[in-house]
């Protein structure tokens, strides 16, 4: 397929503190790409985009930003493109997990997980738009194996990834004629400070070489963020025992 440099690209990555976003944004800089960071810490953002400027010599922009608030999307996509003249890619990461049996569910857990997952999903996507349409530029959602298939334990989780995959596929089917790239990564487990319904994280839940890296899911969006003509539609990332005596 054909590729093109990430270098000096702009780049956006929601939920870039920690996990999949941080790998992310390293990844995204060691490809020469320069990274905007967003999440609510400003401490650990910060600390990123010194190591990242430090080691790969890229300029970076740290915006907190809780994807929650409209404004603050908004404001991290105006900052964006005030600083770095335009967008190229927007990484939409950000997402958590609340609760699991629906009938011991509080409602304060499922507003969290909506408007985590979904909403924030929405106010990044729409105000990115008009910028990648101009870079012919790529959105990109993280899914999540939990929007592919019935899930019996945190339902209203899978159903926010659910939703993901089937948003940007109908905003593919807007975007594609402008020239944008849209591409669902959906990882299983990866060891990461990501919560399972147990309370325990998933680096907690699997050993070393037992579940995906979050090195391995971001090596997967910059593959897509790197395709200079096709759209990779959809990759998923499992742990090779996923489907094992699953059926």
């Amino acid at each position: 397929m054909a590729t093109t440099s990430l270098e000096s690209k702009t780049a956006i990555v929601t939920g870039a503190s920690s996990g999949i976003g941080a790998a992310t944004c390293r990844e995204f800089a060691a490809e020469g790409a320069d990274v905007v960071l967003a999440a609510r810490s400003e401490d650990r953002l910060t600390e990123l985009a010194d190591e990242l400027e430090t080691d790969h010599g890229v300029e970076t922009l740290v915006v907190p930003t809780n994807v929650r608030e409209e404004d603050d999307v908004d404001a991290l996509i105006e900052a964006t493109v005030e600083t770095f003249g335009g967008i190229d890619v927007l990484v939409n990461n950000a997402g958590l997990s609340r609760g699991s049996e629906i009938e011991t569910m509080s409602t304060d857990e499922y507003e969290t997980m909506q408007e985590t997952n979904v909403d924030g999903l929405f106010y990044a996507t729409r105000a990115a738009i008009p910028h990648v349409r101009e870079t012919d530029g790529h959105l990109i959602f993280v899914g999540s194996f939990a929007g592919q298939y019935p899930r019996s334990f945190n339902p209203i989780y899978a159903a926010t990834k659910w939703w993901t995959r089937g948003f940007a596929k109908s905003v593919a089917a807007q975007v594609g004629d402008d020239g944008v790239g849209v591409t669902v990564v959906n990882p299983a487990e990866v060891r990461t400070e990501f919560e399972a319904t147990d309370g325990k994280t998933f680096e907690e839940h699997f050993e070393e070489g037992k579940a995906s890296e979050p090195n391995e899911v971001a090596e997967a969006i910059a593959f897509a963020a790197s395709q200079a003509h096709s759209s990779i539609s959809e990759i998923d990332i499992n742990r090779r025992d996923k489907f094992a005596d699953r059926f």
